[in-house]
This record gives C-alpha cells, structure tokens and sequence, in this order.
C-alpha cells in the first residue's frame, strides 16, 4: 500500500504501550485511527481523548465503517495477540495489509537518523534520556519509547527534526525491522525464552541487530557483554560502562539524596553531570544517553542542562512519597537482573532501613526459567510479599507458581505469599519503612490506592 492511499489505521492491541506511541503518531498526521484492546486502561482512556475510537469486545462488528475498505486502511496487531483473534482473523480473510508494530516503525524511520536503545533491560530509561536530550537540544527529535515520560506525559515526540528515538524491543525479534543510524545496546541477559528458545539463539538476535546498523553509523555497546557484535564495514563502535570504557562515569558522589559524576568521553568530557531522577542504576543509564546525544552533535551544556532537568519515566524507579518517615515507589523491573539492580540501588539508596517489596512476578515461562535468580535478587530486601503470576499472554503451567521463588528466598528475608486481592487488606493493616511495587504485570494499577492509603496515615500521624 502506498502510505499516501492510507485514511485509516486499525491497532489491534492499542493500549500497549509502544501501539499507543505509533497510534498518536497517525492521529497527529490526521487519519482515522482505531483499535481493540482487552481492558481499558489510563492510557486507553487518553487515546480515546485524543481521538482514537477504541472498544474492548473481541468483535468485527465494533469496527469502524472507515477501517472496512482493505485499499485504505492499514492494520497493525501486537505479537501478543493470538492467531485466532477473530477481528485479526477478520483482517487477513479480507486481504488487508497487516503489519506488526515493529515493521510500521522501521517504515516510519527508514528516511531519518534513527538513533535506537536495545538492550535486555535499561532501553526504556536510557531512550527516554536520550530523547530528552536530544529534544531540549538545538538538534530536537522524534521519539517512539516504551515508556510514559514524565517530562512530557507521553510516550511519543513529534518534531520537524531529521532524528528519531526508538526503542529497541528484542521481543518476537521485533528490532529486526530497524535500520538504526546509531545504536545503543545495554544489556543481554537471556530473556523471552518462550520466544527464543535458548540463550544462544537470544544471543544471536542481537548479534544480527549489530549487522543493521547503517554504513557509516555506530554502535555503542555495554562492556563485557556476552553477545559478539557483527557490524557492516564503515560503522563505528564504542564501548561504555559504569567506571571504565570509551564512555564512563568518573568521580562519582552519591549523598543526601542526589548524584553527580563527571562524563568522560573521547569527544569531550563533561564535569558535574547531575542526575535529575538521582537513582544509582541511572548511572549508566545516563552514560549511555549521553554518549550518543553527544556523538549525534549535543553540546557539553545542553547534556548537562538535559540530564538534570530530567524528571524519569513512569514505573521506571518512580517515586509516590518520599519523606522521613516513609518511602514509596514502584518499578517496572521484571527481570531477574532488573530486580538485582533495582534492589541493589535500593540499597545504595536507604543503607539502614527496613525495605519491603510487594512482588508480582510477571508470566509462567520467566518464573520457570528464572525462579533462584529472582530469589537471589529480592534477597537483598529485608521483607518480600509475592504474589500469584501475572499471566499475561501466557496459560499456566503445571507446578510454576510464586512458592518457586518464596521457597528459595535467603533465610532471614522476611516472606508472605499473598492474591492480588489481598495486597490493599494488606497495606492497610501494617506500617512500613520503604515499600517497593516490582513486576510488569497489573498490580500497577494499584498503586495509586496504595499511596492514597499510606499518605492518609502519614497525614493522620502528623496531625495526632
């Protein structure tokens, strides 16, 4: 289909959070956009406020009249949907172009300067840092990211500039698609093995990601991964790390709730770079941001002014309250390796107090695959409530249940094996020091009630 005969566009699975972003990117350029999704959401309700026509029955008949002509309208379906969704299954009877979210965004940014972030864990964070940057920057961007930021309140950024920000998913081997002009890849510990199968045939995604890159582009890769990279000939490649690489962070100070290092950069270091969302893990993070922002042409003062006025990503490291008495947040970490840094900056963060994390691990293949490693990184914590898995595309398996990993939590942790209903009852019948929400799953929903409830008592204590 030329682009130029497309009207509509039909999502099938809008509420996600990367359909959303290319769903407001058709709404911005005028077309009837469209789509089913299973349950309403926040951000469904905000697609609809922008203009989206969304319903929640699996049924052809809620289509709209205006996504019913095969010649002008263009469907995209997230993997996640099943082959026998019946409005999917209407779609392909009906000779329809179909396209995965992944294959609309390589379309979309094959004529710019796509600047993407893959990576097990981190992409989100680290894309929507560069995004930032690159977007308060005398360069600007486009930007399609996987999570909602909160300097902007959204998950999408539409400019006139020449460069667009992605983020990178590995899942279905989606970033397959892109063609990147310059990439970061953070991370490759084996995930999605429901999709790949082994941590070889995972490792070789990424490796032939690296062989996409564009002539004359750049990779900017982790130190130490596991992956070995295969890059076309004219394409440049850098490493980062925490303390040590071409890019790293050098002097770094942690205290009184803040964090400040130096850049140090073959092209130009950067002293007193101060974090705005002053996480430890966001170190490197931010290194990573920074050193593509700055080889796509950012000054020394606009990373700086960039990186400090950056305010996070919801359910990234988010924080509800955050007072003497008590502390609340809740994190998207739902890999083993994203719960061990997330703890360990816990940590880092609150040495002397008591930590609690609410955990919902997130489907039955990750848990299968991955219950000690989880044990192992909540056993940082002094306290952890589990749970039963979010299923999310997934049926149960026989045996695989959240006591895989409470069985194996380290003696001395503190453990309760609670339903989902049961999280509020909870909450409201017990104090807490620092609470941590962990998972990708639902539970997320509840944590404006939660705040809601420990800020009511903070409020009663104060006043009594």
């Amino acid at each position: 289909m030329n682009p130029s005969e497309i009207k509509a566009v039909y999502f099938i699975g809008v509420g996600g959070i990367g359909m959303s972003a290319i769903a407001r990117y058709f709404v911005s350029r005028g077309l009837v956009v469209a789509g089913y999704d299973k349950t309403p959401t926040e951000l469904t309700h905000r697609l609809e406020k922008e203009g989206v026509l969304i319903h929640y029955e699996e049924n052809v008949d809620e289509i709209p009249h205006a996504c019913k002509n095969p010649e002008q309208c263009l469907v995209v379906y997230t993997p996640a949907v099943p082959d026998d969704h019946q409005e999917l299954q209407y779609f392909r009877a009906n000779g329809f172009e179909i396209h995965k979210r992944a294959q609309v965004l390589g379309i979309l940014t094959r004529q710019m300067k796509a600047l993407c972030v893959a990576g097990t864990h981190g992409k989100t964070t680290t894309s929507s840092m560069c995004a930032h940057l690159m977007h308060q920057s005398h360069l600007d961007c486009n930007a399609f990211l996987g999570g909602i930021t909160k300097n902007y309140g959204t998950n999408y950024i539409l400019s006139p500039s020449d460069y667009v920000v992605i983020e990178a998913d590995e899942f279905d081997r989606s970033f397959h698609w892109l063609t990147p002009w310059m990439t970061v890849i953070t991370s490759t510990d084996p995930d999605h093995l429901d999709i790949y199968g082994t941590k070889e045939a995972y490792l070789e995604s990424f490796r032939h990601y690296t062989e996409l890159i564009q002539p004359g582009g750049t990779l900017i890769i982790h130190r130490g991964l596991e992956m070995k990279e295969h890059l076309q000939e004219g394409v440049h490649r850098y490493d980062y790390g925490l303390e040590e690489g071409d890019f790293h962070a050098e002097n770094i100070r942690i205290a009184d709730g803040e964090i400040t290092f130096d850049f140090v950069s073959p092209i130009e270091s950067v002293k007193n770079i101060e974090l705005g969302q002053p996480v430890p893990i966001n170190i490197e993070n931010a290194v990573a941001a920074m050193a593509m922002a700055q080889l796509a042409g950012c000054t020394a003062e606009e990373l700086r002014v960039g990186m400090i006025s950056f305010d996070g990503v919801d359910r990234r490291f988010d924080f509800k309250i955050k007072t003497p008495e008590l502390v609340f947040l809740s994190d998207y970490a739902h890999h083993p390796k994203e719960i061990y840094q997330s703890a360990r900056s816990m940590r880092q963060l609150y040495q002397n107090r008591h930590i609690t994390a609410i955990f919902q691990p997130h489907l039955y293949t990750r848990t299968r695959d991955f219950y000690q490693e989880f044990a192992d990184a909540l056993s940082q914590l002094d306290e952890v409530i589990l749970t039963d898995i979010y299923p999310a595309r997934e049926q149960p398996i026989e045996g695989v249940t959240s006591k895989l990993i409470y069985d194996r939590l380290a003696p001395g942790v503190e453990k309760q094996l609670i339903t989902k209903n049961e999280v509020l009852p909870l909450v409201k019948s017990r104090e807490f020091d620092v609470l941590i929400v962990l998972g990708a799953g639902d539970l997320d929903g509840m944590v404006p009630q939660i705040a809601s409830i420990l800020k009511d008592r903070l409020t009663h204590q104060n006043n009594s």
